[in-house]
């Protein structure tokens, strides 16, 4: 049995907490909120006594074994380093930080204190991700990548009315890049590894935040286009195009339907069977991380954190983002 805690008392947390109840290898044990009532409120929908104000607290308590972390961008690595230097294992929301340099100091941190610290990208974990990696080599060589994650976010309608939100506000680290393009960026790495040079373009709005953009990415014979955006919405959905064929890939952050495209445009359904909450399967890995005594997902590897932070990085330089945890 995993004693967890939680960091971040939002809709992803719930999402979580309910993708977790058919792990029985789970327990949830400690909230944490800026706001006593509303750690209590949140504990007591989930029958939890133990409540925190303080990270502190929380970190050195020994009614946790992990930490799940889900507070805004900006907040991840200072969170997640807290308590993975008082020994608790960590599982942190997508994207794992504000850049590259606090993903490093991230995982030394994991390292000296002997704890997993792994990114909650579910995506990748997915039994259709496996099926993406086990039929890849059908399509022959791979000459094309297209990620598409374009979704209309209903707070970009208050940004509108002139009301900036937590998701268009840079100094949470947020905008469409790291809420949403992480998500077509990831599994590009997983699948090819780094690339050797990448060209980004994207809007920027009046708040700082970046609202869509599109990265060219190329690989020796290959190239990569991934478009993503929070104002504006499409329905198309990611292919990879190789000479023998092209795989469909329906909804590329959780991969629901795989298709694999003959040259005659002919499809053969490829999708594996998914029965559980999309995010039961990161915690599942999680957990299954702890018990074995392996610091990092085979998966979701920290070279692979590290990367994807890397492309953003040199994105978002492009286009004109900047964090204040850049000039840490």
């Amino acid at each position: 049995m995993i004693r967890f805690g939680i960091i971040g008392t939002n809709w992803i947390t719930e999402r979580f907490l309910k993708a977790s109840e058919a792990l029985e290898e789970f327990k949830l044990t400690a909230v944490y909120s800026r706001s006593e009532e509303r750690a209590r409120e949140f504990a007591g929908n989930y029958h939890v006594e133990n409540t925190f104000t303080s990270l502190e607290e929380m970190a050195s308590s020994d009614m946790i074994d992990a930490v799940y972390i889900a507070s805004p961008n900006a907040y991840h690595a200072e969170q997640a380093i807290l308590f993975l230097e008082n020994g608790k294992h960590v599982l942190c929301e997508k994207p794992i930080a504000s850049n590259a340099a606090e993903t490093r100091a991230m995982i030394e941190a994991a390292k000296r204190n002997g704890v997993v610290l792994m990114e909650a990208m579910k995506s990748t974990l997915m039994p259709n991700f496996k099926s993406i990696q086990d039929n890849i080599h059908k399509l022959g060589k791979v000459r094309t990548y297209f990620a598409n994650y374009c979704q209309y976010s209903s707070r970009y309608d208050s940004y509108r009315q002139g009301t900036v939100l937590n998701a268009f506000n840079p100094a949470l680290s947020n905008g469409a890049l790291m809420d949403l393009g992480v998500y077509t960026i990831y599994p590009l790495v997983v699948l090819f590894g780094k690339p050797n040079s990448i060209k980004a373009t994207g809007h920027v709005l009046e708040s700082g935040a970046d609202g869509n953009g599109s990265i060219l990415l190329s690989y020796d014979g290959m190239e990569a286009v991934v478009m993503y955006s929070k104002i504006t919405a499409s329905p198309l959905p990611s292919e990879i195009l190789g000479e023998d064929g092209s795989m469909v890939i329906h909804h590329i952050s959780s991969p629901e339907k795989i298709e694999l495209r003959a040259h005659d445009g002919s499809l053969t359904d490829i999708s594996n069977e998914q029965t559980e909450e999309s995010m039961y399967y990161e915690t599942k890995e999680f957990i299954h991380l702890v018990e074995s005594g392996q610091q990092q997902s085979s998966q979701n590897t920290w070279d692979t954190s590290i990367a994807v932070m890397e492309i953003m990085d040199e994105a978002r330089r492009q286009i004109g983002i900047v964090y204040p945890g850049d000039s840490n």
